[in-house]
């Protein structure tokens, strides 16, 4: 099982990547999206940076009733999105930094309507839910970013836009 330090450290690993992601988002093309059914860029990049916090609060609860409504907001500017996932950092390091490793053992329930669906112990929630879901919402991001025609930055290994350097050595990147 996860510890809450590994947590910690897989959060602030994700969490430079997943500004890269961010950073890369088109202001002008906040509206745009794939299809009538989806998600605007706007709305998925704004979900994208408020998942760590959001859960984090989430997985502190008793339960959860999956059958309430998710507002999806959209950020008036792409200064507005970063902001935002600063907070959501902050929000899930403070929950995360509270719990105890013991905490990760108790049962979260999944609720609909009044009615358990789930239970599951909080780490695994976390593990699915905090950090599992982020990425594959980033990475649908990513998507998202390619349609639009902006550089997809690299995430885990090179993108057909940005390979970067890997450093040798952990002496200023020069060659021993």
């Amino acid at each position: 099982m996860t510890s809450i330090n590994e947590m910690l450290q897989e959060l602030d690993l994700e969490t430079g990547t997943t500004r890269r992601v961010l950073e890369r988002v088109d202001g002008e093309q906040l509206s745009w999206r794939p299809h009538p059914r989806s998600l605007t860029l706007g709305q998925l990049a704004m979900h994208v940076a408020t998942l760590p916090g959001a859960i984090a609060d989430i997985s502190t609860r008793y339960a959860f009733d999956v059958g309430a409504p998710i507002p999806r907001p959209s950020p008036a500017n792409t200064a507005e999105l970063l902001a935002t996932l600063d907070s959501s950092i902050v929000r899930a390091r403070s929950i995360l930094g509270a719990m105890t490793d013991d905490a990760l053992d108790t049962p979260w329930r999944m609720m609909l309507g009044g009615r358990e669906v789930g239970a599951i112990p909080r780490g695994v929630f976390l593990r699915s839910v905090m950090f599992n879901h982020w990425y594959h919402h980033r990475g649908q991001l990513c998507v998202y970013l390619r349609q639009t025609g902006a550089a997809v930055p690299a995430v885990f290994g090179p993108s057909a836009d940005e390979t970067p350097q890997l450093q040798s050595d952990q002496h200023g990147g020069k060659d021993a």
